[in-house]
């Protein structure tokens, strides 16, 4: 009987011990963890390699990687002719990619903070938004125009409105506004994508782009 009882308490001990042991559940979780700026990254890098009329231009997007990093390692895998620096005018450089549209081509318009895309605001509007239905449907404009947008700390007061319901009231233009890294890739990439629609990719403000979104 005594031997019995010594048996079942060591049985117990040794139940006990092997619970303690146990760690807790390991798997991986179900959704990728990355930052906003990798997520539109991918999301360029994706389509250039898809489509060869896709290229991307902007202040400092080429050598510099962008001044946030978004266009980081596409200069060194695309080169000059599609990943293109351009001089600090939005105006001028907002006309070569609908011209580029136009033509043919798929342009990615980055601007460095929306606040300056009002230098560009005729081309935007007037030339990219509206051709294709003053044009009955004859001339599509394929581009998208993206950057951040929006208040952040430390960026003052020329680079913090948001111009997201500006842009949602003109005609012919789709905006889309993303939080996460997952909308910020699909969106963009459907963007790139599309064919009648001029679309205005507004982001949250630079500071976010590090932030670690699903």
């Amino acid at each position: 009987m005594a031997a019995s009882v010594r048996c079942f308490l060591r049985s117990g001990k040794n139940a006990v011990s092997a619970l303690g042991r146990r760690g807790f559940h390991k798997s991986a979780p179900a959704a990728v963890q990355m930052m906003v700026r990798d997520a539109l990254n991918q999301a360029m890098d994706e389509e250039l390699e898809r489509d060869e009329r896709v290229f991307l231009l902007g202040e400092e997007v080429a050598q510099y990687d962008g001044a946030y990093k978004v266009s980081r390692g596409l200069w060194k895998k695309y080169g000059d002719k599609r990943i293109i620096d351009t001089p600090i005018t939005e105006m001028g450089f907002a006309g070569i990619a609908v011209g580029a549209a136009m033509a043919g081509l798929r342009p990615i318009c980055e601007f460095m903070t929306f606040n300056f895309s009002m230098q560009a605001i005729d081309q935007i509007i007037n030339s990219a938004a509206k051709t294709y239905y003053m044009s009955a449907g004859f001339q599509a404009v394929p581009i998208v125009f993206r950057g951040p947008n929006g208040a952040s700390a430390g960026v003052a007061a020329q680079h913090s409105q948001c111009f997201a319901a500006w842009y949602a009231h003109c005609p012919g233009l789709k905006v889309v506004s993303p939080w996460n890294a997952e909308d910020a890739k699909g969106l963009l990439k459907n963007a790139v994508r599309t064919n009648v629609h001029v679309f205005v990719a507004l982001y949250t403000h630079p500071v976010s782009f590090g932030f670690t979104l699903q």
